[in-house]
């Protein structure tokens, strides 16, 4: 006689008091468990890289004023412009360097924001740079 013969052909026992556990409870006790809620997050959010703002020396913030002007000079002509520009974090210290590229729809001089088509405004102070077909050949 082998082991187990005696109970093998059995019926499965049931509670008469308790109801059968469905799959997904039963499943749920063999999920992973994260002692640390929002670790995983911490850790990304640490490692995850910014830049630093860089600073413009005075012959760089120029050359921007004069393409601005230039732009709000030929606005008619409705230019495709590609500004790149920081964008402070909002976690922790530093930034990004982002493009967008657009039509200009207004140069708010009061409020120094670029408006485009699309309604995106940017910072006049976060420019780095500005670059348009407008230029060709002027600031080469």
């Amino acid at each position: 006689m082998r082991a187990y013969d005696d109970i093998i052909n059995l019926p499965h026992p049931t509670s008469a008091n308790h109801p059968r556990m469905s799959m997904h409870n039963r499943a749920a006790q063999f999920a992973p468990f994260a002692a640390l809620t929002g670790y995983e997050d911490a850790i990304d959010e640490e490692g995850r890289l910014t830049e630093d703002k860089i600073e413009l020396d005075e012959q760089r913030r120029e050359l921007l004023d004069e393409k601005i002007r230039m732009l709000m000079d030929h606005k008619e002509l409705n230019p495709s412009v590609k500004i790149t520009y920081y964008v402070p974090d909002e976690k922790k210290e530093g930034g990004a360097y982002k493009e967008h590229v657009g039509t200009i729809k207004k140069i708010d001089t009061l409020k120094h924001i670029i408006c485009f088509d699309d309604g995106v405004e940017l910072s006049v102070e976060n420019l780095f740079d500005v670059e348009s077909s407008i230029f060709n050949g002027i600031f080469d």
